[in-house]
């Protein structure tokens, strides 16, 4: 077969693999990314690129690679839902960045979080007022969660990192 076809079939059917693999998976490996979630993405990208490339590379060494990666992903995230100290090595714990209307300056600095992408994140959220907002959290995907209002607990705040006791 020369290599021209041999990257058009193998390359067709180490895609379709890879998509029955992933719907196999379940909705955990398309779930917004953390670090984690983007080396598992980076490692079945490159697979697949090999797989289109290099014509040494049998369909089934990469349907192979394919599983392994997924599998090492359901085990580790598996892992990580029944411990701790395995949830700690492969995910960062979320970040209070604004408290009762106050910027925490110390964790801003620490995440690389500048003030004006928190005031964009209340604005689209249509809040105009940072006294307003209770909360904002950077989430481990990178993305803002914003509390507008204190209410009486703090239990949506559980598990972030620098949360003042009540």
């Amino acid at each position: 077969m020369s290599p021209i076809a041999h990257t058009l079939v193998i390359g067709f059917l180490s895609f379709v693999a890879l998509v029955v693999i992933i719907r196999l998976s379940g909705k955990r490996t398309l779930s917004k990314w953390n670090a984690f979630d983007f080396v598992i993405t980076i490692a079945l990208g490159s697979t697949l690129s090999t797989a289109l490339i290099t014509p040494t590379v049998s369909l089934a060494q990469s349907v192979v690679a394919f599983v392994l990666i997924v599998a090492l992903q359901f085990v580790i995230t598996f892992s990580s839902v029944r411990s701790k100290r395995i949830e700690n090595l492969v995910k960062s714990r979320p970040t209070l960045l604004l408290y009762d209307g106050t910027l925490r300056h110390a964790a801003m600095a620490r995440e690389r979080v500048v003030a004006v992408e928190i005031l964009a994140a209340l604005r689209e959220r249509g809040i105009a007022d940072i006294e307003s907002v209770h909360a904002v959290v950077l989430e481990t995907d990178g993305t803002f969660s914003v509390i507008p209002d204190a209410g009486t607990s703090d239990s949506a705040l559980a598990g972030v990192e620098g949360v003042p006791p009540r």
